[in-house]
């Protein structure tokens, strides 16, 4: 999931509808690379705690998106982990079977690069994300922008899993952003080592409009 952006136009009975579509999934991992928010803990709290009722047998696990830094982008983390929905800010876990011979791989995720202006600890930090890393194991990468793809990819990353395109959302912007942007919309690879699969949102912003850039809720099969 990514770019849900709930806030004045949607809310938690649309947040229940991708709960109930993303749950029929049967998810081993559920990630949202950012811009979930458009408001305050305070305003749409309980509209995101729909998110509560989202289940996979690994966890949900987030990355900030720009919008949470415009909505108290602290606030949010504290009152996402209480949802059961862990911030991966500059971090990396083990997700798997940790067992000998079991299947696991490393997923990171880095903060938005705009967190820096608004808090020194939510500047953008591969350095630290990375530290220790077993070139080994297979690292999947949670980051709200597709841009930071080739710095990625200096550090092996397998996949990046981006959004904040919105694809375009409508014509004439889906082909502007093809030009802002890196990847803008779908599964690349980007070098033999590194893919990147940038989703044009499962929400909007703005005009309530999406043309040639269909929302979604992707479903992504990791294969060894």
């Amino acid at each position: 999931l990514t770019d849900v952006h709930i806030g004045p136009l949607l809310d938690g009975r649309f947040l229940d509808a991708i709960v109930e579509k993303v749950n029929a999934e049967k998810p081993d991992v559920v990630v949202i690379t950012g811009d979930l928010v458009d408001g305050s803990v305070r305003l749409i709290g309980k509209d995101v705690a729909k998110l509560n009722n989202l289940k996979s047998r690994y966890g949900q696990f987030f990355c900030t998106g720009n919008h949470e830094y415009y909505s108290g982008a602290g606030d949010w983390t504290t009152f996402l982990d209480t949802l059961n929905v862990r911030t991966l800010l500059n971090e990396r876990i083990s997700i798997g079977d940790n067992q000998p011979g079991g299947a696991s791989i490393d997923l990171a995720g880095i903060a938005d690069r705009q967190g820096r202006m608004f808090n020194d600890a939510h500047a953008q930090n591969f350095e630290r994300t990375m530290a220790g890393r077993d070139m080994e194991r297979e690292l999947v990468l949670l980051s709200h922008r597709p841009n930071p793809i080739r710095e990625a990819a200096s550090y092996g990353v397998g996949l990046q899993l981006s959004g904040h395109t919105h694809g375009g959302q409508f014509f004439p912007i889906t082909v502007i952003g093809e030009f802002i942007h890196p990847y803008n919309a779908g599964l690349h690879r980007h070098n033999d080592l590194t893919q990147i699969y940038v989703s044009c949102g499962t929400g909007f912003w703005g005009p309530p409009v999406r043309i040639l850039a269909p929302a979604e809720i992707t479903s992504l099969t990791l294969t060894a």
